[in-house]
C-alpha cells in the first residue's frame, strides 16, 4: 500500500511543508513569514492558527486533498531527553508543548501542526522523527567536573541518524550493527559517537561544548570565560551573543558564510585561511575524542550537513582523522526526507512506533 505523508518543519519565519508518496516527494515548499506577520502574536504557541491555515491553503494550492493522507509527521521540538525513534504523537507530547514546559521554540509547532490535520484527514498518524532532545549518553558520558553542571544531549540528531543509516546502508550493513563518528557541519557543529544505533556522546553545541562553528564559539578556557562574564563590560545577553551567534567564524572574520570565508583566503588573506583552518582542526579533535568513546573501532567517520559541501573544509578534516577510519561526506542535510523516513519505517513495519508518554528520562 502507498503511503502518502505530509511533512511539516516549522522554523522562526518559515514552515516548511512536503507531500511524499512513499520515499518520492510530490513537492516541497517554504512558506515564508514576515516580521510583521509575526509581531501580530504574543507567542510561538499562539502563531498555531496562523501557520495551519497556512499549510491548509498551500495543499489545496497543490491539489493535495486530506482524505488522501495516510500520515502526517511534524518536526520533533522541545521536550523531555528520550531516545532515538519515531513517536507517535500522544496526549503527554501536546500537553508539554502547547506550554512549552522544556522551552519556547518554534519546532514546538511541529507535532501540535501534525496532530491537528492528522486529526481533520479522518484520524490518521501523528509522528515525530528524531527531535534534538534525543538522549542516549552512556552514564560515564553525563559527568562534568562539576555535579551541577551535568553534560545534556543536545544536537543534530534528526541529521545525523539518517545520514548514519545512510552510510550503514552504504556498508551492507545495518545501523545497529556499525560504529559511527558522524560529524554535522552547519551553523552549529555535533560530532556524535554512534555505537551499533545509539549515540553513546556527542557534544552539546547548544551549551557551548565541542569545536568553534561560523556562528558559535565552541568550547572556551572556563576561567576566561567567568572573568568576562564578571568583567561588567558586557551584559549576560551580550555574553551569549558571543558564544552564539557572533563566535566562531563571525568573530574571527567577520562572516559565518563560509563560501566568502573561502574567497578569501584565495585571495591570499592569512587571517582567514588561520581561522578556518583551525575551525577544521578543531572538529578533527572532536571526532578524535568521539572515536575514544568508541573504544577506536570506527567503521566509517561521516561528514554532513552545508559545509559538507566545502571540499577544503571536509578535506582539512580528512587528513587529519583518515587514520582513525575512512571518511564518507554526505553533503547537506534533507529533514523532510529524514522526516518522511522515520515515519514510513513504522508504516512499514521495520521498526515499532516510540510512546512519549512511556519513555522514561
Amino acid at each position: 500500500m502507498q503511503q502518502r505523508l505530509l511533512i511539516i518543519n516549522p522554523g522562526s519565519t518559515s514552515t516548511k511543508i512536503a507531500v511524499f508518496d512513499d520515499d518520492a516527494p510530490v513537492f516541497v515548499e517554504t512558506l515564508r513569514h514576515s516580521a510583521a506577520e509575526l509581531a501580530r502574536f504574543r507567542d510561538v504557541a499562539a502563531q498555531f492558527p496562523f501557520r495551519r491555515d497556512l499549510i491548509l491553503e498551500a495543499l489545496e494550492a497543490h491539489g493535495v486533498s486530506l482524505s488522501s493522507l495516510t500520515a502526517v509527521v511534524g518536526r520533533g521540538g522541545l521536550l523531555r531527553p528520550v531516545r532515538g525513534g519515531t513517536y507517535r504523537v500522544d496526549a503527554a507530547m501536546l500537553a508539554e508543548l502547547s506550554r512549552a514546559a522544556h522551552g519556547e521554540h518554534a519546532s514546538n509547532l511541529g507535532a501540535l501542526l501534525a496532530h491537528e490535520i492528522a486529526q481533520a484527514a479522518g484520524g490518521v498518524p501523528a509522528f515525530i522523527v528524531d527531535p534534538v532532545v534525543v538522549d542516549e549518553l552512556e552514564p560515564v558520558a553525563r559527568l562534568t567536573g562539576l555535579p551541577e553542571m551535568p553534560r545534556r544531549s543536545v544536537f543534530h540528531a534528526l541529521n545525523q541518524k539518517a545520514v548514519a543509516r545512510r552510510a550503514a546502508a552504504d556498508l551492507g550493513r545495518a545501523y545497529t550493527e556499525v560504529n559511527l563518528v558522524v560529524v554535522h557541519l552547519g551553523g552549529g557543529i555535533s560530532v556524535g559517537a554512534h555505537r551499533r544505533g545509539r549515540v553513546v556522546d556527542v557534544n552539546n553545541a547548544l551549551d557551548g561544548e565541542g569545536p568553534m562553528a561560523p556562528e558559535r564559539a565552541g568550547t572556551v578556557p572556563s576561567l576566561g570565560l567567568v572573568h568576562l562574564a564578571f568583567s561588567w563590560q558586557h551584559t549576560l545577553r551580550e555574553v551569549g551573543r558571543m558564544l552564539v551567534g557572533r563566535g566562531g567564524l563571525v568573530a574571527h572574520v567577520g562572516t559565518n558564510d563560509a563560501r566568502r570565508v573561502e574567497e578569501r583566503i584565495a585571495a591570499g588573506d592569512e587571517a582567514a585561511r588561520v581561522a578556518y583552518r583551525a575551525m577544521a582542526y578543531q572538529v578533527a579533535k572532536e571526532v578524535g575524542r568521539a572515536a575514544v568513546a568508541l573504544g577506536g573501532q570506527v567503521d566509517r567517520i561521516v561528514l554532513t550537513g552545508g559545509l559538507a559541501h566545502s571540499e577544503m573544509l571536509t578535506g582539512w578534516i580528512a587528513e587529519q582523522v583518515e587514520w582513525i577510519a575512512p571518511v564518507a561526506v554526505y553533503p547537506g542535510e534533507d529533514e523532510m526526507a529524514a522526516l518522511a523516513a522515520g515515519a514510513l519505517r513504522v508504516l512499514r513495519g521495520e521498526e515499532p512506533a516510540q510512546v512519549y508518554g512511556e519513555a522514561g528520562e
